[in-house]
């Protein structure tokens, strides 16, 4: 029975918060054994590529799905580390600093922090849902800054004003909405003593859809003038045109809360750094793989895609000429993802917003703690084989990821999910 070393760690970022970080070593998922992560010189010549897993809307390292890729990439060779949103997985909020749909700040420091301490490590990221806005909006705030080299959304919302529109339009999506109301709610009820004394607790309780709940809750936390507001503000969809490193986007079709209509089809064809995939089926984040769907995980296309896209872009002269130029620094993105300051700010557009204070340019702090254990792989419950072959409905938009060198690269690329 193979066994998984997972290093569980706070990460405490330059503003002194906290949030979980899970990691998973590659080398002790092939090897059987459990290897104990130190601080070595050997370490800064690590070149494993990583890969930085962005959960949904209050999900976290022990959701099926993180574990499944997680466990899954690390079999293959990869470094995995898993970001969980701030006071989830365990770790309790260190200020009144809570995350959102498009909160990047947190992993902005991590990503920075990584690439520190691994500089000669490919660095990739993988976001799901909410974690896939939260990904693309990152990429296309910071541009060519990031050290990222290569990226994945799956299952986006892209436009968070549509999605809410499209979610209560018919019982099923009510019923989704709801499903994901109770689970904000339960989130909230961990952190009570904070919310209660900055939100509205009595309209967070009351709260029957997500909308609600942005509304007596996010929205004032974020500092936002209105619900729309927020959701226009954190929506990716505005930042798709800045997408400077490879990026890969899968979504269905048939997704009962992130619509179609809020897909950037146009956007994406122009980017030649992205390229969008759509099944007709799929449904948010079930995605199954072989003729009898019978994955225990409904990860496997997924899952298969991310690592074909990655496994070609970790090979490319271009992205190893890319790593070259980068260096260890903390990156100042394009635009503050949060708005934490006292006043308001009327936009173009006639949005109302609150104005942003300037960030520090204080470089991320070291971890807090160290707890390792080791899971099981038949505890885990994460290793279905995603191997099946087998042909799929996907629908990819063969669009170029890169400059005209990596054509070859790409062409690989090019096949049915």
């Amino acid at each position: 029975m193979e066994q998984v070393l997972r290093d569980s760690m706070a990460f405490r970022s330059s503003s002194s918060d906290s949030f979980l970080v899970c990691f998973w070593k590659g080398s002790s998922v092939t090897e059987g054994r459990s290897r104990v992560i130190d601080d070595s010189a050997a370490i800064k010549r690590d070149k494993t590529p990583i890969m930085i897993v962005i959960p949904g809307l209050t999900s976290d390292s022990s959701s099926a799905y993180a574990k499944h890729l997680a466990f899954n990439m690390a079999r293959n060779c990869w470094n995995v580390v898993v970001s969980n949103h701030r006071g989830l997985g365990g770790v309790s909020l260190t200020s009144d600093c809570f995350y959102n749909a498009g909160y990047t700040d947190d992993l902005r420091e991590l990503i920075d922090h990584i690439h520190c301490e691994y500089p000669e490590a490919p660095l990739f990221a993988v976001g799901t849902s909410i974690g896939a806005n939260i990904l693309v909006k990152y990429l296309g705030e910071d541009g060519t800054n990031t050290p990222l080299v290569g990226a994945a959304a799956i299952c986006s919302p892209w436009d968070l004003l549509i999605c809410d529109r499209f979610i209560n339009r018919k019982p099923v999506q009510k019923m989704y909405d709801r499903a994901l109301t109770v689970g904000l709610k339960g989130y909230a009820k961990l952190h009570q003593s904070i919310l209660s004394r900055l939100a509205d607790w009595e309209g967070i309780t009351k709260s029957r859809s997500v909308r609600d709940f942005d509304k007596h809750a996010t929205r004032i936390l974020g500092k936002f003038e209105t619900v729309d507001t927020f959701y226009r503000r954190s929506s990716s969809v505005n930042h798709v045109s800045n997408v400077s490193v490879p990026l890969l986007c899968i979504s269905a079709l048939d997704d009962p809360l992130c619509t179609r209509e809020a897909i950037p089809w146009d956007g994406s064809r122009v980017n030649e750094n992205i390229i969008l995939a759509t099944t007709p089926r799929g449904g948010h984040l079930a995605f199954y793989e072989g003729i009898t769907a019978s994955s225990l995980c409904s990860f496997g296309v997924d899952l298969r895609a991310v690592d074909e896209f990655f496994g070609v872009l970790r090979t490319s002269p271009l992205i190893k000429e890319r790593q070259k130029k980068q260096g260890c620094r903390v990156a100042k993105p394009l635009q503050s993802s949060i708005d934490e300051g006292p006043y308001l700010n009327v936009m173009e557009d006639g949005l109302v917003t609150a104005m942003g204070n300037e960030a520090s340019d204080a470089s991320p702090e070291n971890y807090l703690s160290n707890e390792y254990r080791v899971d099981s792989k038949q505890d885990e419950d994460i290793n279905s084989d995603a191997e099946n072959s087998g042909d799929s409905t996907a629908k990819l938009y063969p669009k170029m990821y890169t400059m005209q060198q990596a054509e070859q690269d790409v062409k690989k690329l090019i096949v049915l999910v």
